[in-house]
């Protein structure tokens, strides 16, 4: 039996979490913050859907917004993802 305080032995485990972004790579802790008030019986929805899915909030929230996207008509569609194209290109400079 091997001894497991043996350095040659014990397998090349990163320490810490994952990196958990939306992109494989990307950390959350990268991400810009956002704060929001909504009423009390939204912030206790949006624990229980995070709870019972397993899912992060954060996860929660973009799944909601690329949902309430879809389902804009087209043309509108077409005018946020231009626009957020624009903000986005617009922060990184």
């Amino acid at each position: 039996m091997p001894d497991n305080s043996d350095p040659k032995v014990t397998a090349h485990r990163r320490v810490g979490r994952p990196p958990a972004g939306a992109k494989k790579g990307e950390k959350v802790k990268d991400y810009p913050q956002l704060s929001i008030r909504v009423p009390l019986e939204f912030k206790a929805r949006l624990n229980a859907l995070s709870a019972v899915t397993g899912l992060s909030q954060w996860r929660v929230i973009m799944k909601a917004i690329n949902c309430f996207s879809d389902d804009l008509p087209k043309r509108d569609r077409a005018l946020v993802e231009g626009l957020s194209e624009r903000l986005m290109r617009a922060e990184q400079l």
